[in-house]
């Protein structure tokens, strides 16, 4: 494979806007993978307040960017400014990813297409099954969304009451109205009826920050991971959270947080140029 060491006048742009993004991850793996592809593009971040949002969507088009990524705090103020989003996007009223073609700024959310795409790579098919879902906010919408419009029959979601509530309360009812999945909204205080939904489902996904170094912990009891339930958290650092370390010593199968930021990174390559990330390089150079 070839190198491309240096910027120049043919380099194709994406990159990164919201605030802060100084400490993320991305521009370095996007970097290096279009260095090992001998490709010619630049991945760089770009800090966007609210009050810029706008100014940034029209200079990104009017540079020739090719596209970006979109991070806090801007996933669900930078829609009005697009010209087309997916329907994914639409149900979560958040957009990650920004693809510009002809000039016309088109808006996905792929979180959850990447979490569906890493349980497929692991061998995993929840169409017409039940899931339990650990969160209301953005990574737990991702899930929802995506999860409902690939089939899964019924998806019991369970928050606290806090700052997410009243909007998962209106995502589970965009659910109910848009897709075929039945979504139900729950209290997570209320541990016996979600002992009972982890029992009656094949996967259990966390999709709050609890498991984070900032907030350390697991939400759920050893006694409610039940014999061959599926383990997910889209945690990813650390790469072993407590419950991933938990459902792994009680032998059930786990998928970690890393595969889905893997294969995040590698739909936005594919959205933007056409190219296929080569993830075991991705995973050795950054996750081993």
């Amino acid at each position: 494979m070839g190198t491309c060491s240096s910027i120049n006048g043919s380099t194709r742009l994406v990159g990164l806007i919201g605030s802060p993004v100084a400490r993320s991850s991305s521009p370095e793996i996007h970097n290096a993978v279009f260095s090992e592809l001998g490709c010619n593009y630049a991945y760089v971040a770009c800090n966007v307040s609210d009050d810029d949002l706008e100014r940034a969507v029209r200079g990104m088009e009017a540079l020739g960017f090719v596209g970006y990524n979109v991070t806090a705090p801007c996933k669900k103020r930078i829609v009005p400014y697009l010209d087309e989003i997916s329907r994914a996007a639409e149900l979560m009223g958040a957009v990650n990813t920004v693809a510009i073609q002809g000039g016309r700024s088109l808006g996905d959310n792929i979180d959850g297409a990447a979490f569906m795409r890493t349980l497929v790579m692991e061998g995993i098919n929840i169409r017409e099954k039940q899931i339990t879902v650990l969160g209301g906010g953005g990574a737990a919408s991702a899930v929802i969304v995506q999860a409902a419009l690939d089939g899964v029959a019924c998806i019991e979601v369970f928050n606290r009451d806090d700052e997410y509530l009243s909007g998962a309360r209106e995502l589970v009812e965009r659910v109910n109205e848009s897709t075929s999945c039945e979504a139900v909204l729950h209290d997570l205080a209320d541990g016996d009826l979600l002992r009972a939904s982890i029992e009656s489902s094949a996967l259990l996904v966390n999709a709050t920050n609890v498991g984070t170094h900032d907030v350390p912990g697991c939400l759920v009891s050893e006694d409610m991971l039940v014999p061959g339930l599926i383990v997910a958290d889209m945690v990813y650092v650390p790469r072993e959270t407590e419950l991933i370390s938990l459902a792994r010593s009680k032998g059930n199968q786990v998928v970690d947080g890393v595969g889905t930021f893997i294969q995040q990174a590698a739909i936005s390559e594919r959205l933007w140029f056409g190219i296929d990330m080569p993830i075991s390089y991705v995973r050795e150079r950054f996750f081993s």
